[in-house]
């Protein structure tokens, strides 16, 4: 199921310049929630490179600090498109949100880093449990670990890492939920011992405290780790089917082009995602870096999309799993290629 760089190219979908407009009345407005990570690259891609708007799509796109804020917006109909995570959508569904999974951006993407007061014990070799106990017996107090709040795919990922795959003592780790930017600063001036975190703030971090360490993959801390999709609302679907499709297409491509041009791509995400702050090189590195899966198929997370659900219900996340059947819309992913 996954797509070979060069078979993109060979589809024709990594071309950059914009695709003739087709002719229309008036354009559709699409409302967009996304976290502002680099995951979300191929939305900002899009609408940057204007193949949102060539598909008679107006998009306003607004942020969020984690998922299950944006189901919030999603239950309030103040959303059309939700871009995270897709643990928070079982919970959508169990409340009845109809919403559908149309697209992926990326895969693996949650990824452990710890602060140098953690890191120095994680010696090669070492059992990553008897890591955490050294420095809890050396610091009189458990590792404080930030993630996102429960029922968000960080914070499953994290919970998975340490209970199921390092199986570490809970006396020796305290989960601290909060927000994205809230993590991010945390770790990066102490105030946690380490935590979950995605590009570019991974990026970022590292380059500024080399004693900053990127410990776990997202591959690592949860297998075939589901990451950011591209979700609608079957309101929206029904409403516009045409540019739900061109959405869909117009990301196929985007994350075509991140594969096969990061250089050329970075530059068009400064604005965006660098928001004054992140520089065009540092986000060509975190583009590249380990940390980074991007891929568009949505059919390649399905399977771990239902072994996270399970997990989030071992852990109190759900009361119970959701049926997965209607939530994965894989036609329009299908056509895009096909086109």
């Amino acid at each position: 199921m996954w797509m070979s760089r060069r078979s993109l190219v060979a589809g024709g979908l990594v071309a950059l310049a914009a695709p003739a407009v087709r002719a229309q009345a008036a354009a559709v407005p699409m409302r967009i929630g996304v976290i502002p990570i680099l995951a979300a690259a191929p939305i900002y891609l899009a609408e940057r490179e204007g193949w949102l708007k060539a598909a008679g799509l107006a998009p306003t796109i607004t942020t969020f600090e984690s998922g299950p804020n944006m189901i919030q917006a999603l239950a309030s109909g103040t959303l059309d498109v939700y871009v995270a995570g897709v643990a928070p959508l079982g919970v959508a569904r169990s409340r009845g949100i109809d919403v559908k999974v149309v697209a992926a951006t990326a895969v693996e993407e949650n990824v452990f880093v710890a602060g140098g007061k953690l890191a120095r014990f994680f010696e090669p070799n070492l059992p990553k449990a008897e890591a955490f106990r050294r420095y809890r017996a050396s610091a009189g107090a458990p590792a404080r670990l930030a993630t996102q709040p429960l029922g968000s795919v960080p914070n499953t990922t994290l919970q998975h890492w340490l209970w199921e795959v390092v199986k570490a003592d809970k006396a020796d780790v305290t989960v601290v939920p909060m927000g994205i930017d809230a993590t991010q600063q945390a770790i990066a001036v102490g105030a946690v011992e380490g935590g979950v975190m995605r590009e570019p703030a991974v990026t970022i971090v590292t380059r500024r405290d080399p004693s900053i360490r990127l410990l776990a993959l997202g591959g690592e801390m949860f297998p075939s780790q589901p990451g950011t999709v591209i979700a609608l609302t079957q309101a929206f679907l029904q409403r516009n089917p045409e540019g739900a499709q061109g959405l869909v297409t117009a990301a196929v491509r985007a994350v075509a082009g991140i594969l096969e041009a990061p250089d050329r791509v970075a530059p068009q995400l400064e604005a965006s995602l660098g928001r004054g702050l992140v520089d065009a090189a540092t986000l060509r590195a975190a583009l590249t870096s380990p940390a980074s899966r991007f891929v568009a198929d949505p059919r390649v997370i399905v399977e771990a999309t239902a072994a996270m659900q399970r997990y989030q219900v071992s852990i109190g996340a759900l009361d119970k799993e959701v049926p997965l059947d209607g939530l994965f819309d894989t036609r329009l992913y299908e056509r895009a290629v096909a086109r």
